[in-house]
C-alpha cells in the first residue's frame, strides 16, 4: 500500500477494554486525516497466553466499535522465521549474545553485587539492568552449551550496538495534527535487553520493528507506556537498517483511582460493557471521538 499507514496491534491474552478501544479509534481517525490507511496486527508471540477466543473477541470488538481495516491480517505466530533470521543477523555481526541466566540466577547476581555495595541501574520499566554475566563467555563454551540444547535467550550487547553507531540516534515525533518534531534516543538505559526469548525466536521489540518495516508503516501510533521502548526501537531498526516510522505515545485511559486499564488487573472489558447494554456509540463518545 502506498500513502501513509497505521497499524493497531493488539495481543491476544485477554479481552479489549477501553484503553484498547482509545487507541484503534485513534489510529483510525489519524488514518483518515492524514490520508492513508490502517491495519490490524494480531501480536500473538506468546504461546502460553494467547487463545483462539481472544482473538475471536478482538475481531467482535472493533467490528462493534465500527473499525475497518484494509489488507489481510497479520499475525505474528505465522512469522517465526522471520523474526529467526533478524535475530541470526544481528548475532552475526556481534550485537548480541546468548544468555543461559535463569530469572532466579540473575536476581540472584543482582542482589550479591547489590551486597558488594554496588548501585545497579534500572530499565524505564523499574527492572535491574541485566549484570553481563554471559557476557563474553568463550565462543567455544556457548557453542557447546547451544548444542547439548541448553536453553538460553538472546540479549542485545548494548556496547557493541552502541560503538556501530556513526551518530546519535533520534525519534520521530508525530503530533495528531501531523506536524513532526524530533527527540534524542536513549537506548543504552535498557542495557542488554533480551531480544529473543528463551521459547520463541523473537522478542516484543525484535518483532514489533521488523513487522513495522515490513508492512511499511509510516506512523505508529500507540500508548504512553511504550514510549521509552521507542528508543530501544530505534536502535534496532539502525542495527537491521529498517526504515524509521514517527511515533506517537498517546495518554492512557485510566479507571477511577487512576490506575492505567490492564488486562491483568480484571479491567472491564468491552464485552463486559456490550453484555451490560452499553453501545459502542456510548463507548466512542466517552472517550471523545464522533
Amino acid at each position: 500500500m502506498s500513502g501513509p499507514l497505521l497499524r493497531f496491534a493488539p495481543s491476544p491474552n485477554g479481552r479489549l477494554h477501553r484503553g484498547h478501544a482509545y487507541s484503534a479509534l485513534l489510529n483510525a481517525q489519524l488514518a483518515k486525516a492524514f490520508g492513508g490507511g490502517l491495519l490490524l496486527r494480531i501480536e500473538d508471540i506468546d504461546l502460553a497466553r494467547s487463545r483462539p477466543d481472544f482473538v475471536a473477541g478482538i475481531h467482535t470488538d472493533l467490528a462493534w466499535l465500527g473499525l475497518v481495516f484494509q489488507g489481510p491480517v497479520h499475525r505474528q505466530s505465522e512469522h517465526f522465521s522471520d523474526y529467526a533470521a533478524a535475530r541470526d543477523r544481528l548475532a552475526a555481526s556481534g550485537f548480541t549474545y546468548p544468555c543461559f541466566c535463569s530469572r532466579g540466577q540473575i536476581a540472584a547476581r543482582i542482589a550479591a553485587l547489590e551486597g558488594q555495595g554496588r548501585i545497579i541501574a534500572r530499565d524505564p520499566d523499574g527492572t535491574p539492568l541485566y549484570p553481563g554475566t554471559c557476557r563474553g563467555l568463550p565462543k567455544e563454551a556457548v557453542q557447546a552449551r547451544i548444542a547439548a540444547g541448553e536453553p538460553h535467550t538472546w540479549r542485545l550487547d548494548m556496547g557493541n550496538a552502541l560503538r556501530a553507531l556513526g551518530e546519535p540516534l533520534t525519534i520521530r515525533c508525530c503530533a495528531v495534527d501531523g506536524t513532526e518534531a524530533t527527540r534524542p534516543a536513549n537506548p543504552a538505559r535498557w542495557g542488554d535487553a533480551v531480544i529473543a526469548r528463551r521459547d520463541v525466536p523473537t522478542s516484543y521489540h525484535l518483532s514489533v520493528v521488523w513487522d513495522d518495516a515490513v508492512q511499511g508503516i509510516t506512523h505508529v501510533v500507540r500508548g504512553q507506556d511504550l514510549e521509552a521502548a521507542t528508543d530501544l526501537h530505534r536502535l534496532l531498526q539502525h542495527l537491521l537498517g529498517l526504515p524509521v516510522p514517527a511515533y506517537h505515545h498517546h495518554a492512557l485511559i485510566r479507571s477511577g483511582d487512576g490506575e492505567k486499564l490492564a488486562k491483568s488487573k480484571g479491567s472491564e472489558s468491552l464485552a463486559d460493557l456490550r453484555a451490560r447494554g452499553v453501545s459502542a456509540e456510548e463507548i466512542r463518545q466517552s472517550l471523545g471521538f464522533t
